[in-house]
């Protein structure tokens, strides 16, 4: 199982992003995949899942409405597309899932798989 994240980098706030996930040894259609950031000094932080078996997707409160999580199965790889980003949302971005799925979303402990992470920097 490997998790590969891109798309980070500086941007200004009010700017957008879209960060990838190319997942391989699985297959994402199937498993409830999760982005989860950390930020300086704090622990991780789950932010969004889009759900296999409804393609329901949910969002931390402080998202929602910016960000917006999307799979592309024929590519096997997770989106985030992050918009009017904030000083706040500066945080190393990893997308992550577990098997078995975490007993809640916000477990971040119970994700076993995780990406390497990629910066995302918000700073005028």
């Amino acid at each position: 199982v490997q998790l590969v994240e891109s798309g980070g980098g500086l941007v200004q706030p009010g700017s957008s992003l879209r960060l990838s996930c190319a997942a391989s040894g699985f297959t994402i259609a199937r498993n409830d995949m999760s982005w989860v950031r950390q930020a300086p000094g704090k622990g991780p932080e789950w932010i969004s899942v889009s759900i296999s078996e409804n393609s329901v997707t949910k969002y931390l409160d402080s998202v929602k409405g910016r960000f917006t999580i999307f799979k592309d199965n024929t590519k096997n790889t997770v989106y985030l597309q992050m918009t009017s980003l904030k000083d706040e949302d500066t945080a190393v971005y990893y997308c992550a899932f577990g098997d078995p799925p975490p007993s809640a979303w916000r477990h971040e402990a119970e994700y076993t798989f995780w990406g390497q992470g990629t910066q995302v920097t918000v700073s005028s």
